[in-house]
């Protein structure tokens, strides 16, 4: 076996993968996790190399290490992007912590990125709630009639939502009038 073959392969396959990972960078702001999973899908599917996934698992991990240690790619920063964007949508915080966790993100930058959010906010869950409802046209953007035979299903989707028993029962009982009002507040 000729070493010299190897080191080129090796190059061309480093060069490869760093290609990949910078267009994938200019098209989306991915986590770290994110990022790792994309390139090793890439090799497997498109460049079917003849390296073991060891290899290549360690050289992503030199990729990703470099692009970090150049502030291209900061966990810490997407965490906090992620939750005020998830915050606007109408996620509670339980929602956010699951999303982020998917995503790959660290503990500790999730908490901080939570802390922050509980800092800024007063009530985000009861905030983002009432953005939810509103989204979905649910509880107190029912019709007066439907409310009750809808109290269950509505009940639901808030729990699906992450938020609380009480806060659903607080956001669902309120009146149409006093809802809108808070949402001209929001």
């Amino acid at each position: 076996m000729n070493p010299t073959v190897n080191k080129s392969d090796f190059e061309d396959l480093t060069t490869n993968l760093k290609d990949l990972a910078y267009s994938y960078l200019e098209k989306y702001n991915p986590s770290k996790q994110q990022l790792k999973v994309y390139l090793l899908k890439k090799y497997l599917t498109k460049l079917k190399g003849t390296k073991s996934k060891k290899e290549v698992t360690s050289i992503i991990d030199q990729i990703v290490s470099n692009l970090e240690k150049n502030k291209i790619l900061n966990d810490e920063m997407y965490s906090d992007s992620k939750a005020r964007m998830f915050l606007r949508r109408g996620y509670s915080l339980n929602k956010i912590n699951q999303s982020l966790r998917n995503k790959g993100i660290d503990t500790k930058f999730i908490k901080q990125s939570i802390e922050k959010i509980k800092e800024n906010e007063i009530e985000p869950d009861f905030v983002s709630a009432l953005k939810l409802c509103k989204r979905r046209r649910i509880g107190p953007l029912r019709p007066e009639d439907n409310r009750e035979l809808f109290y269950k299903k509505d009940m639901g989707i808030l729990a699906r939502g992450g938020f609380s028993f009480e806060l659903s029962k607080r956001v669902l009982n309120l009146d149409s009038e006093e809802f809108n009002k808070l949402l001209k507040i929001i």
